[in-house]
């Protein structure tokens, strides 16, 4: 289930509608901005302090670290149940 800030139907609602959507993003806009690349590939030190920089970052990994171990022990127990029934 899709939780969503504001209106619950939102998604079927835009699902549904017929009305345009305005393209606000480009990607031509985007690659002339001037913004210096940045590349971790040799650096993990670097990579983990950047990324412990960003505590929504660091939050939403544990979210979903968290939600992924929940869903693996309820399908364990999906499956231990189908598994004992048979």
């Amino acid at each position: 289930m899709w939780l969503t800030c504001g209106q619950p139907n939102l998604l079927e609602d835009l699902f549904n509608s017929e009305e345009p959507v305005p393209k606000k993003l480009k990607s031509e806009d985007a690659s002339s901005l001037d913004i210096q690349k940045q590349s971790y590939i040799n650096d993990e030190a670097l990579f983990r302090f950047e990324f412990n920089e960003q505590a929504m970052a660091v939050e939403k990994l544990r979210e979903g670290i968290s939600k992924f171990a929940a869903d693996a022990v309820t399908l364990k127990d999906i499956m231990r149940a189908k598994i004992e029934k048979a």
